[in-house]
Protein backbone atom coordinates (compact mmCIF):
# COMPACT_ATOMS: atom_id res chain seq x y z
CA UNK A 1 0.00 0.00 0.00
CA UNK A 2 2.88 2.38 0.78
CA UNK A 3 4.29 1.78 -2.69
CA UNK A 4 1.06 2.88 -4.36
CA UNK A 5 0.72 5.98 -2.19
CA UNK A 6 4.38 6.85 -2.72
CA UNK A 7 4.05 6.55 -6.49
CA UNK A 8 0.92 8.72 -6.52
CA UNK A 9 2.67 11.40 -4.46
CA UNK A 10 5.71 11.29 -6.75
CA UNK A 11 3.52 11.53 -9.86
CA UNK A 12 1.68 14.59 -8.54
CA UNK A 13 4.96 16.09 -7.36
CA UNK A 14 6.45 15.81 -10.84
CA UNK A 15 3.29 17.27 -12.37
CA UNK A 16 3.36 20.22 -9.97
CA UNK A 17 7.05 20.85 -10.69
CA UNK A 18 6.95 20.49 -14.47
CA UNK A 19 3.52 21.95 -15.31
CA UNK A 20 2.31 24.17 -12.45
CA UNK A 21 0.00 26.05 -14.83
CA UNK A 22 -1.81 22.78 -15.67
CA UNK A 23 -2.15 22.04 -11.96
CA UNK A 24 -3.61 25.55 -11.53
CA UNK A 25 -6.13 24.89 -14.28
CA UNK A 26 -7.23 21.61 -12.68
CA UNK A 27 -7.54 23.19 -9.22
CA UNK A 28 -8.75 26.75 -9.92
CA UNK A 29 -8.69 27.63 -13.62
CA UNK A 30 -11.95 25.95 -14.54
CA UNK A 31 -13.79 28.26 -12.12
CA UNK A 32 -12.95 31.50 -13.94
CA UNK A 33 -14.12 32.75 -17.31
CA UNK A 34 -11.93 34.37 -19.89
CA UNK A 35 -8.23 34.40 -20.41
CA UNK A 36 -7.07 34.23 -16.81
CA UNK A 37 -3.63 33.02 -15.75
CA UNK A 38 -2.11 32.13 -12.37
CA UNK A 39 0.12 34.59 -10.58
CA UNK A 40 3.85 34.02 -10.18
CA UNK A 41 3.36 33.51 -6.45
CA UNK A 42 0.81 30.77 -7.06
CA UNK A 43 3.14 29.04 -9.52
CA UNK A 44 6.05 29.27 -7.07
CA UNK A 45 3.98 27.79 -4.24
CA UNK A 46 2.74 25.03 -6.53
CA UNK A 47 6.33 24.12 -7.40
CA UNK A 48 7.20 24.14 -3.69
CA UNK A 49 4.26 21.80 -3.07
CA UNK A 50 5.62 19.55 -5.81
CA UNK A 51 8.97 19.33 -4.04
CA UNK A 52 7.21 18.46 -0.78
CA UNK A 53 5.17 15.76 -2.52
CA UNK A 54 8.32 14.29 -4.06
CA UNK A 55 9.99 14.14 -0.65
CA UNK A 56 6.96 12.55 1.01
CA UNK A 57 6.57 10.05 -1.85
CA UNK A 58 10.23 9.11 -1.58
CA UNK A 59 9.88 8.63 2.17
CA UNK A 60 6.91 6.32 1.57
CA UNK A 61 8.92 4.26 -0.91
CA UNK A 62 11.99 4.13 1.32
CA UNK A 63 9.90 3.07 4.32
CA UNK A 64 9.68 -0.36 2.72
CA UNK A 65 13.38 -0.93 3.19
CA UNK A 66 13.75 0.31 6.76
Amino acid sequence: MFVFIGLIFIAFGVLYLVKPDFAWYINEGWKVKGDSEPSEGYLMMTRFGGVVLLIVGTIFLLSLFF
